[in-house]
């Protein structure tokens, strides 16, 4: 029983619980929001309406947490860092509510308040409360007007949540023309996937419509993945339309030779092996997946049961893979990078990475990259893939590390590529490399260089 005077804490919404959980495992445990959102969904016992409530809340106060934090600023009477983080996740959560959904104000700003009262204590309530009601005083065009005033220096920044270095690298990669678009494209969370792993399951078994590039894609039209029977058993998978172009452009470039000895190089979680494993065994040929981090082997090998064309899966260094030099006819190696290719689906990446990363991401790329070139036979072929279009990572890692060697050569990686010449433009930096892109084609930002051993 509670003491007398003292008053019961409000219960949270269960919904907007859930989405503080996952900005909290995001934050303290550097979670990625799209993992974690379905444990905790069936933790708190969400059904469909409020996971998707969650879902939205917690994706999209990531996504904008760059423009909301401006508006904060300008509501608290103290610097947001000295805002204790518990708090301050709420904040960003009441917010999102106000501004981009439709939620009633007085719900917004109650539920917020109940939520901070459950997770602290009535003295940070009381401040939540007068903040949002700062915040609510004005509408997003209003305070995007204010906060990223157009022509600006911080404009682009704060006005499309990116941090500045994020925006200077896409600007490099991309233009300033299209930089707009871009940034825009990021903040809209793409529809659901599907892929069909060959020999396991076809298209026309997965619900939704066909993906314009890929024979073995679906855009899902609503519903969890997991309740598609196909998923459940591990005949189909999520797979956003890029990566499944990136296992097509190395298993369809035309080779010479001996076609029998596939590798996946950085395999985890095992997506594209899965798909590249079905494309081997159409043509005779096997997949050795390779896959440094033992728990990620794991997945891999869970994203491969009971598929034919498997050699195996062996949990090494890509970059001291256990495969003899010079025997392998096509290898892949989709890099560990950024992300920032993919930030329509993991929002978080653009807060979680800093430019000092890249010369550490760069030094490996470059290494994973030596090590497949190392493995072809001459003839053979490898893909360098990244989901991530910064310029250090794409153009930058196949210059350095091809230039460098006189036994190879950058061949056009179009030629896997089915319908090729329909897509919009496909031009990467480098000539014959391709770049995806989510303002230009749907999919993340992908790109693509394939590299033939000399013969």
């Amino acid at each position: 029983m509670a003491e007398r005077g003292r008053r019961r804490p409000a219960a949270a919404d269960p919904s907007r619980r859930a989405a503080w959980e996952v900005l909290k495992a995001v934050r303290v445990d550097d979670a990625y929001a799209n993992l974690v959102l379905p444990a905790v969904v069936d933790h708190f016992g969400l059904d469909a309406r409020d996971a998707a409530f969650a879902t939205e809340l917690a994706s999209g106060t990531l996504r904008w947490r760059g423009l909301y934090d401006a508006v904060l600023a300008a509501c608290v009477d103290r610097p947001l860092s000295k805002v204790e983080a518990k708090v301050l996740d709420a904040l960003r959560l009441g917010t999102h509510q106000l501004l981009a959904m439709r939620v009633p104000t007085h719900a917004a700003i109650s539920t917020t308040v109940d939520l901070v009262r459950a997770v602290t204590h009535d003295g940070a309530a009381g401040f939540a409360n007068a903040v949002l009601r700062k915040v609510a005083a004005r509408d997003l065009e209003a305070w995007t007007a204010e906060v990223a005033p157009p022509g600006s220096r911080r404009h682009l920044e704060v006005a499309h949540s990116h941090p500045a270095w994020v925006v200077d690298e896409l600007r490099r990669a991309v233009g300033d023309d299209e930089l707009p678009a871009l940034l825009a494209a990021d903040n809209v969370a793409p529809r659901v996937t599907l892929v069909a792993r060959p020999g396991r399951a076809t298209r026309d078994e997965l619900p939704g419509e066909p993906t314009r590039f890929s024979p073995y894609g679906v855009v899902l039209e609503g519903g969890r993945p997991s309740q598609v029977p196909a998923v459940a058993e591990g005949r189909a998978g999520v797979q956003d339309e890029g990566s499944q172009l990136v296992a097509l452009a190395l298993a369809a470039a035309p080779l010479d030779g001996p076609d029998e000895r596939w590798v996946d190089l950085c395999a985890g979680p095992g997506g594209k092996a899965a798909l590249l494993a079905g494309l081997a065994d159409e043509r005779g040929a096997r997949l050795l997946a390779v896959e440094r981090a033992p728990h990620r082997a794991g997945l891999v090998r869970r994203a491969l049961a009971g598929a034919a064309g498997v050699a195996g899966v062996v949990a090494a260094d890509g970059t001291r893979a256990p495969v003899r030099p010079g025997t392998v006819d096509r290898v892949l190696a989709d890099v560990p990078c950024t992300g920032l290719g993919a930030l329509r689906r993991r929002p978080e990446s653009r807060w979680r990475r800093r430019p000092d990363d890249l010369l550490e991401l760069v030094l490996l790329q470059r290494a994973l990259l030596g090590s497949a070139l190392d493995l072809l036979r001459p003839g053979g072929l490898a893909v360098y893939a990244t989901c991530s279009p910064v310029l250090a990572e794409t153009s930058g890692v196949v210059e350095s590390v091809v230039s460098g060697r006189d036994d190879v050569e950058l061949v056009d990686a179009t030629a896997g590529l089915p319908g090729a010449d329909a897509w919009p433009d496909l031009a990467g930096p480098l000539p014959g490399t391709v770049q995806l892109w989510p303002h230009r084609h749907g999919t993340d930002a992908m790109f693509v260089a394939l590299v033939r051993r000399r013969p």
